[in-house]
C-alpha cells in the first residue's frame, strides 16, 4: 500500500520543446523540478514503447523497445552528432499538438544522421548495449529493418520463409540488412541511455515513476512474430481471434481493439516466462507498474477475426491468479497498480478483490448516481485505492462536467465538490480527490490547467489526429501553479510544506 501521496498523470509526448513532441530531455527534467516543487510525489505517463496503428503506445510493434520519437535531439547536439542548424530545420511552431507525420519526416533523418556520426567509443557503447539485450534487441531491430524495407506489414511481408522465420531467410536478411538493424540497435541504446538518466534524476527529487504495461500487444510486432505459439495466429502470423470489450460507457457497439488473443495454455506451460521478462524490465523503467485492462487476468472478450461488430464476441476465462502469483514469486520487487475499470463481471469482482492490488476510483465517473451510493465518490472511498480526476481515456473533468454530464448530475457534482469559477473547476475536483481517504491521488495535468474537450489525450473506440497528440506549453509550468498544488496537496496531508 502507498503511503499518503499524490501525483501528476502527463505521457512524455505531451511535454513542450521546440521539436514538434515531448522528449527526455531538458523538458522533461524542468517537469520533474515543477513535481518537486508542487510537492508531487508520482509522475505517471503512458507505455514508453514504440506507437503503433493510430500513433497509439497500445499498438506497439515491441513490448520491450522504447520510443525513438521521445529521444532528446539537443543531447545528441552537445555529442557533437547533430549541427545547431539541423536541428533548426525540424522545430515546430505548433505547441499544442504532436503531429506525428512531421515528427517522423524530421526525426527520422536526424537520427540516422547522428548514428552515421557517431565516433568509435561511442559505437563501441552502443554494442556493449546490444550484448546486454541480445534477449530481445536483435529480434526488434531485424524486424524494425525488414518493416521499413516492405513498407508493410508484418503478415503482408513478400518473404513467407522470413514470415516463418526459417533459419535461412533470417540470416540471409540479416545480412543484407546488417547496417540498418545495427541503426535500429543504435537508437536503443540512445533511448534507454537517456531514460536511466532521467529516471534517476526524479527519483533524486523526490518523485517515482508510474508506467503503464498494456495487457495485449500489435498483431503486427516483433513479440507475434518471433514467438507466434504464445498467441493464438497461424504460421504466417494471421490472427484466428482478436481483443476487445464489449458494449459499455465508452462504445454502445463495443471496441473492436483487433489484437491477437493470447494462447494462455502456452504461457503456462512455461510459467509464464513472457509475461514474467516484461515485467522484469519494466521494473528497471519504473517504479510502479500500472496492469492496463486488468480485468483481461481474469475474463477477457475474444471477437472472431471476421465479426463486423464487438458485439459477436464472448468472455474467455484468462490465467487468473496462476499468473499473478507467478509475477510475485518471480519478481518480488515489482510495485502494481490495477486498471480495473469498464463493466466488471462479478467474476471479475471477485478476482480483482482476491488480486489484493491497489484498483482506482475515477471523479468523472462518480457523480451519475445521484443517489451518493458510487464507490468513486470520495466519501466511499478505501485507503488502499488509487483517486483519478481522470485518465487518459476519460474527457477532462471540465469537459466531462459541461459536455457530458446532465443538469441533474452537473448540479450534484458541483454541491458535492463545492465547485465555483473563481476557484476554478480544475482546482474543485482536485481539491476533492486530495481530500479523500485514498492513498493516493492522481490528476492528469489538464485538470490542474481546468482544460476541456479540446485537451483529451484521448477518445476511446476513435482513430484519429486528436487521439494521443495534446501538449501543454511551457509557460503552463509555472511557479503560481506550482504553489496552489503544493498548497492543496500540503492541506490534505499528501506531502510536507
Amino acid at each position: 500500500m502507498f503511503s499518503r501521496s499524490s501525483g501528476i498523470l502527463l505521457h512524455l509526448t505531451s511535454l513542450p520543446g521546440p521539436y514538434g513532441i515531448g522528449s527526455l530531455g531538458q523538458t522533461a527534467m524542468d517537469f520533474i523540478d515543477f513535481l518537486s516543487d508542487a510537492g508531487q510525489s508520482y509522475w505517471q505517463i503512458l507505455p514508453l514503447v514504440p506507437t503503433g496503428e493510430g500513433n497509439s503506445p497500445y499498438m506497439s510493434p515491441s513490448s520491450a523497445a522504447g520510443n525513438p520519437a521521445l529521444i532528446d535531439l539537443d543531447e545528441l547536439h552537445k555529442l557533437g552528432l547533430l549541427t545547431r542548424e539541423e536541428l533548426d530545420s525540424c522545430r515546430c511552431d505548433a505547441p499544442d499538438r504532436v503531429d506525428y507525420g512531421f515528427v517522423q519526416r524530421t526525426h527520422a533523418p536526424l537520427l540516422r544522421r547522428a548514428y552515421d556520426r557517431a565516433t568509435p567509443a561511442l559505437r563501441s557503447q552502443a554494442e556493449a548495449f546490444a550484448a546486454q539485450h541480445t534477449d530481445w534487441l536483435a529480434d526488434y531491430a531485424l524486424f524494425m529493418a525488414c518493416h521499413e524495407k516492405f513498407g508493410t506489414g508484418l503478415t503482408a511481408w513478400p518473404d513467407e520463409d522470413l514470415i516463418r522465420r526459417r533459419p535461412e531467410a533470417l540470416k540471409r536478411y540479416a545480412a543484407e540488412l546488417a547496417d540498418e538493424v545495427r541503426f535500429h540497435s543504435f537508437l536503443q541504446f540512445l533511448f534507454y541511455t537517456q531514460w536511466d538518466r532521467l529516471k534517476q534524476y526524479a527519483n533524486e527529487k523526490g518523485v517515482k515513476i508510474i508506467g503503464d504495461m498494456p495487457f495485449y500487444v500489435s498483431g503486427d510486432s516483433v513479440d507475434v512474430w518471433v514467438q507466434p505459439e504464445l498467441f493464438q495466429v497461424d504460421e504466417v502470423r494471421v490472427s484466428k481471434l482478436v481483443a476487445g470489450v464489449p458494449p459499455d460507457m465508452f462504445s454502445e457497439d463495443g471496441q473492436f481493439w483487433g489484437n491477437p488473443i493470447y494462447n494462455w495454455p502456452r504461457h503456462a506451460a512455461d510459467h509464464y516466462a513472457w509475461w514474467v521478462n516484461r515485467v522484469r524490465m519494466a521494473t528497471a523503467f519504473y517504479d510502479v507498474i500500472r496492469f492496463d485492462h486488468f480485468r483481461g487476468f481474469d475474463t477477457y472478450w475474444e471477437i472472431p477475426v471476421e465479426a463486423k461488430s464487438a458485439k459477436e464476441g464472448r468472455w474467455r476465462e484468462g490465467p487468473g491468479m496462476l499468473l499473478l502469483d507467478e509475477l510475485r514469486r518471480q519478481v518480488p520487487q515489482a510495485q502494481f497498480i490495477a486498471e480495473d475499470l469498464g463493466d466488471l463481471t462479478p467474476s471479475a469482482v471477485a478476482f480483482i478483490h482476491k488480486s489484493g492490488l491497489p484498483g482506482l476510483r475515477v471523479m468523472t465517473d462518480a457523480f451519475y448516481d445521484l443517489g451518493g451510493s458510487s464507490s468513486f465518490l470520495p466519501h466511499n472511498c478505501i485507503p488502499d485505492a488509487i483517486m483519478y480526476t481522470g485518465t487518459h481515456d476519460t474527457p477532462t473533468f471540465v469537459e466531462w462536467l459541461f459536455a457530458h454530464a446532465n443538469d441533474a448530475q452537473r448540479r450534484y457534482a458541483m454541491e458535492y465538490l463545492r465547485l465555483n469559477e473563481q476557484e476554478g473547476y480544475g482546482w474543485g475536483v482536485i481539491r476533492g480527490a486530495w481530500g479523500s481517504v485514498c492513498c493516493l491521488a492522481i490528476a492528469p495535468f489538464q485538470d490542474v490547467l481546468g482544460l476541456g474537450g479540446d485537451a483529451r489525450m484521448n477518445t476511446p473506440g476513435t482513430l484519429g489526429d486528436h487521439n494521443w497528440s495534446w501538449r501543454v506549453r511551457k509557460e503552463a509550468l509555472n511557479p503560481q501553479v506550482a504553489h496552489q498544488l503544493h498548497h492543496l496537496t500540503w492541506l490534505y496531508g499528501r506531502t510536507k510544506r
